[in-house]
């Protein structure tokens, strides 16, 4: 098993469900595991009981009315990170049009899946060192104080700069919900409670766009990010009141503080986050701001490129203690699992921000229609999802739902381009229950023995901030050379500013029919972005591996057997 400092951990010496919980984040030394390794005291003043001053102690964990209460906080705070990604989905259309920023409308999602990105992998780094109850409490803070800023947006960049500081802290709420129940609930439950807990939180996904088209039509788009104030109390008082173990030694904060850099490697972690601004910076600027031959676009490109090579070299140099250790990435199936997650997930978001923007622009589809439209992809995929968790389990292997999911991915996609102004009803609902049911069969199929868990986050969160980039100027550039040729009287440049929806408040009735279907072919050209993450997924998903997940090592069953009987649990 993998860890964030790269020590490695044969594969047959604990079950995949497990080693998928833990995540590597818990330790770095392999004797250091929460079946084996040494913990802390616990916090008496909720029941728990000292551990054994013995050189070998025993793992403590919580049951009861504590189990479920962590359970619900960590699960509630990752479906309100998955509900942020997409709910903002059928507000976008009434945020550009109070901002006047169309041309922007990329920065909603990339500045979240930016500050996403550039903090992952130093979320290991801290859960490794510091406690992992305060440490998943500290990024759902910061994600709860980028969303209040978000809400309390005055201008473009005031929502951009929330947006990018609830990427900041959503970076740490996974992997830390991950940490935390590989910490506090034994082996041989382990695996449910972590299915319980991706299961559940993934409905914020399929959920948002529905959610928030109700809101900012019969309240605020404001709302939209309001909402994790009052859904978020919850959690943050059953974490602070409960007591989560670390199963292992950890030095106190003060020991650490004074070489904090060393131990969360800040010159790599700057370094790493400073290529990944430039680069999206770039693709931000290109063909909108600054034209693509620009020495701003140019310089950015090489800037990123130079501190991408520096960091590389920084990072070798490191070795099992950098930022991310290349022992790990070289992996096949660390790597092809990422990328077939990246490109999913890419295409998830494609449809959820421009999807909503199709029909609010073309077919003039009120915010909660356009999140009713949407049910057709948010059903099949919530279906689809639970229904391949039961069957995997059963059947083995996860390959062959990655393929069948992707290819559907990619067909419904391609359904999306050749959407028009007058397309039938059962044109886009059949092209969304293709993609939907694909989402639901691919999108949980990265092997459940790969690990750390952030990793496909990390790459996932990386190509939607850029891909997410690019398609907004491809709707841009489109839109400017459409509108010329299909309704030539209007202001180019007043209709572009308009916002998707707020064009038809300027358009005469004579010339809206162009303009509309202007949108319609500007808006099928992203869809083909689509297509080609789907399509790349399904090609890379054989590399994670055809692993049978009913089999266990000898020595894992063992693991298994022991850990029930003899693990001391408190309540």
């Amino acid at each position: 098993m993998a860890s964030p400092e790269g020590h490695a951990r044969p594969s047959h010496e604990m079950p995949a469900a497990t080693k998928h919980a833990n995540n590597g984040l818990l330790s770095t030394d392999p004797d250091h595991s929460p079946e084996t390794g040494s913990s802390r005291s616990a916090d008496k003043s909720l029941g728990g009981d000292e551990l054994p001053t013995s050189d070998e102690k025993e793992p403590v964990y919580i049951t009861g009315i504590q189990k479920s209460m962590v359970l619900f906080a960590v699960t509630l705070a990752a479906g309100l990170l998955f509900l942020d990604t997409a709910i903002i989905a059928t507000a976008i259309p009434r945020i550009t049009d109070e901002f006047k920023s169309l041309s922007d409308v990329d920065w909603y999602g990339g500045a979240y899946q930016l500050g996403m990105a550039a903090f992952m992998p130093l979320t290991g780094k801290i859960y490794h060192h510091f406690s992992s109850k305060w440490s998943f409490l500290g990024f759902f803070g910061v994600f709860e104080l980028g969303s209040v800023l978000c809400g309390a947006a005055t201008s473009f960049a005031m929502l951009i700069v929330g947006r990018t500081i609830a990427g900041m802290g959503g970076s740490g709420i996974v992997s830390g919900a991950l940490t935390i129940i590989a910490s506090s609930i034994p082996l041989d439950k382990r695996a449910a409670a972590t299915g319980i807990m991706l299961g559940l939180s993934q409905l914020g996904v399929v959920l948002g766009p529905l959610i928030g088209g109700v809101l900012t039509q019969k309240s605020t788009w404001r709302w939209c990010f309001y909402i994790n104030l009052p859904l978020g109390a919850p959690c943050a008082l059953f974490m602070i009141f409960c007591r989560i173990p670390d199963q292992i030694e950890k030095l106190s904060p003060l020991a650490i503080l004074p070489r904090l850099h060393h131990h969360l490697d800040l010159v790599g972690f700057l370094l790493f986050a400073g290529s990944v601004v430039q680069l999206l910076l770039a693709f931000e600027f290109g063909g909108n701001q600054f034209p693509w031959n620009s020495s701003t676009v140019i310089g950015l490109f090489v800037g990123a490129v130079a501190t991408f090579v520096v960091w590389c070299f920084w990072n070798g140099r490191r070795g099992s203690a950098a930022l991310i250790p290349v022992s790990m990435v070289v992996k096949r199936a660390v790597w092809t699992s990422s990328l077939s997650q990246a490109f999913s997930m890419t295409t998830l978001f494609i449809v959820s921000y421009y999807f909503p923007i199709f029909f609010q622009s073309v077919y003039n589809a009120s915010p909660i229609t356009s999140g009713v439209q949407l049910l057709p992809a948010i059903l099949g995929q919530l279906i689809f999802a639970i229904l391949s968790g039961v069957l995997v389990p059963k059947t083995g292997f996860t390959i062959p739902y990655a393929l069948v999911g992707t290819a559907l991915q990619a067909i419904g996609s391609g359904l999306f381009s050749t959407l028009a102004p007058h397309s039938p009803l059962g044109l886009w609902f059949g092209s969304e229950v293709l993609a939907g049911v694909g989402r639901g069969l691919a999108m949980q199929m990265v092997n459940s023995s790969q690990e750390p868990y952030w990793a496909p986050l990390l790459i996932a969160a990386l190509f939607t901030s850029i891909l997410l980039v690019v398609g907004n100027t491809m709707l841009d550039e489109s839109l400017r050379s459409e509108i010329p040729k299909h309704a030539p009287n209007v202001d180019l440049d007043k209709v572009v500013a308009a916002g998707a929806t707020g064009y038809r408040s300027i358009v005469g009735a004579d010339d809206l029919p162009g303009v509309v279907l202007a949108y319609a072919n500007s808006l099928d050209k992203i869809f083909y972005i689509g297509v080609a993450c789907a399509s790349l997924a399904f090609l890379i998903s054989p590399g994670m591996g055809w692993i049978d997940i009913r089999k266990k090592g000898p020595k894992a069953k063992d693991t298994a057997a022991d850990d029930g009987e003899k693990n001391r649990e408190v309540v």
